[in-house]
């Protein structure tokens, strides 16, 4: 089984907050952590996946789809294979392009980019450390 490197159930505080919207197809949503008290604002396709304020949802970030845990080469490749992808709604494939490492009171923050779609994950560095800069990450999300 692939062990994935973070995962906690986060409740959505705030749809587009200060009622920007970029994008027509594109919502920023903000929310927080249930377990690890971590703060999140993420970019998703609103179209393919709409999500409302005070909605939950399971996330998981991995670095690998492959069940067994084996590294993928980063190219899809079609076929009847598994993938832990199956057990989820909604799935984005991007490079971790910054991390700032908190100490003592200071917060970590990790910036991940999805093809342009931006996650930025902010809280204690304890649940930050298995994390490096341009580590390639699945994203994988289903509504509780």
């Amino acid at each position: 089984m692939v062990e994935s490197l973070f995962e906690d159930i986060f409740r959505i505080e705030k749809l587009n907050p200060d009622d920007k919207k970029l994008f027509e197809k594109v919502n920023r949503i903000e929310a927080r952590s249930e377990k690890f008290d971590m703060f999140m604002q993420l970019d998703i396709n609103s179209e393919l996946y709409p999500l409302k304020a005070g909605q939950k949802f399971t996330l998981v970030l991995a670095p690998t789809l492959n069940p067994d845990g084996t590294p993928d080469t980063g190219y899809y490749n079609p076929g009847n294979r598994q993938s832990i992808a199956d057990d989820y709604e909604y799935v984005m494939y991007g490079k971790l392009y910054r991390v700032t490492e908190g100490s003592g009171r200071e917060k970590a923050e990790l910036y991940i980019s999805f093809g342009g779609l931006l996650m930025l994950l902010r809280g204690d560095h304890s649940h930050c450390n298995k994390f490096e800069l341009d580590q390639r990450l699945y994203l994988l999300m289903r509504k509780v």
